[in-house]
């Protein structure tokens, strides 16, 4: 259940309240967005809120990433072991990365774009939307939150920051792949070797391969939580106004041109 229904005059909305979480169009910079496809295939998608799409990309970079092993290659690479980095990059998988990486790169940056445009003229139409939907199992509605919050709960664990604003599949979506990372990489592993102070032993067991894949997602979950908990206020402060506006504008206040005293 939501507080509104739309009609058949409404061309295009600014946003979509749901119980999994608030949808809007706002304006984003196409660089940043081809940017982080460049950092990792699907998450310009996810900014734009094309999930389909991003969850499809992130999926396929993490199966030819794994299967062409192409980080533990960069990491010899970086280490100056290229001779082993040659031996070890799987050709046949590594050929499928390059066309569907700049895909991803050019698509996100097609896609901005337009979605700019489709922006400009919703705000210009400026049709109602919904703010506050009910359903069995959640309650999601328009309010204000703290962006450093956001920042900070991604920070803790990537997904946490998204559920504070219910983001509520991108967040279940982050949570669940920082723990196969996490996982996969033996990070704990390396950090608990580190506090007994076997530096050697925590330099063996944690897994490059995996291990990689982290820091793209936790710049990614903080980015995102703050842009959508900004984005979502200015929402909230909007949609506060018309209705003020709305039902309130025309009672116009006579304010007297002299104090009696």
């Amino acid at each position: 259940m939501n507080n509104f229904k739309p009609s058949n005059n409404e061309r295009r909305f600014k946003a979509h309240v749901s119980t999994l979480g608030t949808t809007q169009l706002h304006l984003r910079n196409p660089y940043i967005i081809a940017w982080w496809s460049a950092a990792f295939p699907g998450f310009g998608h996810l900014l734009l809120s094309k999930y389909l799409r991003g969850y499809t990309l992130f999926l396929w970079e993490i199966l030819i990433n794994v299967m062409s092993k192409l980080n533990l290659a960069m990491v010899y690479s970086f280490t100056g072991n290229t001779e082993m980095a040659k031996e070890i990059l799987e050709p046949r998988w590594f050929l499928l990365y390059i066309p569907v990486y700049l895909f991803s790169i050019w698509d996100s940056y097609r896609t901005a774009v337009d979605m700019n445009r489709l922006c400009l003229l919703a705000e210009r139409e400026n049709a109602d939307f919904n703010t506050f939907a009910i359903g069995s199992f959640e309650i999601n509605y328009l309010d204000k939150r703290s962006p450093l919050m956001a920042v900070v709960w991604s920070l803790f664990m990537p997904g946490m920051g998204q559920l504070y604003i219910h983001r509520i599949v991108t967040g279940t979506f982050n949570l669940i792949w920082i723990i196969i990372f996490v996982y996969y990489s033996n990070l704990l592993l390396a950090v608990h070797s580190l506090f007994l102070g076997n530096i050697a032993q925590a330099t063996e067991v944690v897994n490059p391969q995996w291990l990689l894949f982290i820091p793209s997602l936790y710049g990614f979950s903080v980015y995102d939580a703050y842009v959508n908990t900004v984005e979502n206020n200015k929402l909230y402060e909007n949609e506060q106004r018309k209705f003020l506006q709305k039902h309130y504008q025309q009672y116009r206040v006579k304010i007297p041109s002299q104090i009696v005293r």
